[in-house]
C-alpha cells in the first residue's frame, strides 16, 4: 500500500461483529495434493495460492494470463523457504489444449477456478468479454475437468449472481449453470458465492484507496448503497471449507453476516485516513446507476438453503436444470460471441436466465456494421 494510504486491519472497515470464521480455522485438505488455480495472480487467486502453500501441497499450478500478476505471485513463492514445487503458467484458462496438457502431464486433484473479470461498468462496455471469460471459459473448464476425472472444481462465484443486473452478474450466474451441468461421479463440481471482498480488485475500497491518495473526495452512488462483506481471510476460509466437503455437488452460500453500507465503509476509511492526510475529505454522492443496486439479494427466487455439515455454510437448492438445454444455449453462446451479434447473444442470454434484464446503454448498441468484400480485378 502507498504511503499515502492508511494502514489498517480490514475489520476496522465493518462494524463490531463476531469473525465469520476464525483466522486459524482453515481446513487442512491440501498435505501431499497437486492442486490448479486459475486466476492464480489475482487478489483471491494469490490468496489460495499462499494459504494452500501453507499447507504442503505435492505440487502448486499456478495459472494466469496476465504476465505481471503471475510474475508477482511467482516472486512471493520463489522468495520463501518453505514454498512448495510450484509451475507458473502464463496462459488462457479458456486453452482447451493448454489446459488438457496440464490435466494428462500433472493430474491435479483440486481445481479452484478464481480467473474472472470482475468490474461491472467496464464489463458492461465489453459484453463479449465478459461472456468468454467468464461464462464460457467455466464451461470448457468444467467439462474438461469431467473428461480428465479431475476429482474437485471449485467456481468463485458472486452475489451479483443472483437477480443480475449486469452483463458481469449474469457471465457468473450463466459459469454458475456450467457447473451444475458437468458433474460426473469422479468429479465434484462446487461453487460458491461470496459477497464483496475486502481488498479484492473487484471490490469498492481499492477504488476508495486510490481517491484518498490522490486527496480526492470519495465516491459513494447513494447513502443507502448495502453490500455483504467479508475480509480476504474469512473468503480463503470458507472456500477451503467448501472443497473440504466429502461430498456434494452444486452451490454454496456462506453465512456472511448483516450487509454493511458502503458510505459506512467509505467513512471509516476517511476517519483513518486523516491520521495522515493533510486536508479534509469527505464522501460525496453520486447518481445510482441503471446497472446498480440499493442493496444485493443472495438467492435467485426459487432458490432455498439447505443445511451442509459444517456449521456457517449452506447449499443452495433450487429446480433441476435440463441439461439437453443447457449444451445446445452455451454453443450457442460461443457461436454469437465469435461472430459478436450482440442482439442474438442477450436474447440467449435472457433466455437461460429469465430474470436478467440488460441495460438500456446494452439494448441500444449500435450493431457492428458488415464486414465489406474487397474485389481484386
Amino acid at each position: 500500500m502507498s504511503s499515502g494510504t492508511p494502514s489498517f486491519d480490514w475489520n476496522q472497515l465493518l462494524p463490531a461483529r463476531s469473525r465469520i470464521v476464525a483466522a486459524d480455522s482453515a481446513p487442512l485438505i491440501h498435505a501431499g495434493k497437486i492442486v490448479l488455480i486459475t486466476g492464480a495472480g489475482g487478489s483471491i487467486g494469490s490468496a489460495l495460492v499462499q494459504a494452500i502453500a501453507a499447507q504442503s501441497p505435492k505440487l502448486l499450478i499456478l495459472l494466469d494470463h496476465s504476465e505481471q500478476n503471475l510474475y508477482e505471485i511467482e516472486t512471493v513463492l520463489s522468495s520463501s523457504p518453505t514454498a512448495p514445487p510450484f509451475l507458473a503458467v502464463l496462459g488462457d484458462a479458456g486453452d482447451r489444449r493448454l489446459l488438457a496438457s496440464l490435466f494428462e502431464e500433472n493430474r491435479p486433484s483440486m481445481l479452484y477456478h478464481a480467473a474472472a473479470f470482475k468490474h461491472v461498468p467496464l464489463m458492461e462496455a465489453n459484453p463479449f468479454a465478459a461472456i468468454r471469460n467468464n461464462a464460457l471459459v467455466t464451461w470448457n473448464l468444467a467439462r474438461l475437468a469431467a473428461e480428465h476425472r479431475v476429482p474437485q472444481l471449485l467456481l468463485i462465484s458472486t452475489d451479483k449472481a443472483a437477480n443480475p443486473r449486469s452483463i458481469m452478474g449474469a457471465s457468473k450466474r450463466l459459469a454458475e449453470l456450467a457447473i451444475l451441468h458437468w458433474p460426473s461421479p469422479r468429479t465434484n463440481c462446487r461453487a460458491i458465492r461470496l459477497g464483496n471482498v475486502l481488498g479484492s480488485h473487484g471490490s469498492v475500497v481499492p477504488l476508495f484507496l486510490r481517491q484518498i491518495a490522490r486527496g480526492q473526495n470519495l465516491t459513494v452512488t447513494h447513502k443507502d448503497v448495502t453490500r455483504y462483506f467479508l475480509t480476504m481471510d474469512e473468503t480463503v476460509n470458507l472456500i477451503f471449507r467448501v472443497a473440504s466437503l466429502p461430498t456434494g455437488d452444486g452451490l454454496f452460500l456462506p453465512e456472511m453476516g448483516q450487509p454493511v453500507k458502503i458510505r459506512s465503509v467509505a467513512e471509516k476509511l476517511l476517519a483513518l485516513a486523516m491520521r495522515i492526510t493533510i486536508g479534509q475529505l469527505k464522501s460525496e454522492e453520486i447518481s445510482l446507476r441503471a446497472i446498480d443496486e440499493l442493496s444485493r439479494a443472495l438467492l435467485r427466487a426459487g432458490e432455498t438453503l439447505q443445511p451442509t455439515s459444517i456449521p456457517g455454510l449452506s447449499s443452495i437448492a433450487a429446480a433441476p436444470v435440463s441439461l439437453g438445454k443447457l449444451d445446445a444455449a452455451f454453443d450457442l453462446l460461443d457461436e454469437q460471441t465469435q461472430r459478436r451479434d450482440l442482439s442474438a447473444l442477450l436474447e440467449t442470454i435472457c433466455e437461460m436466465i429469465p430474470e436478467y434484464e440488460p441495460s438500456i446503454a446494452l439494448l441500444k448498441r449500435p450493431p457492428l456494421p458488415a464486414a465489406k468484400s474487397s474485389h481484386h480485378g
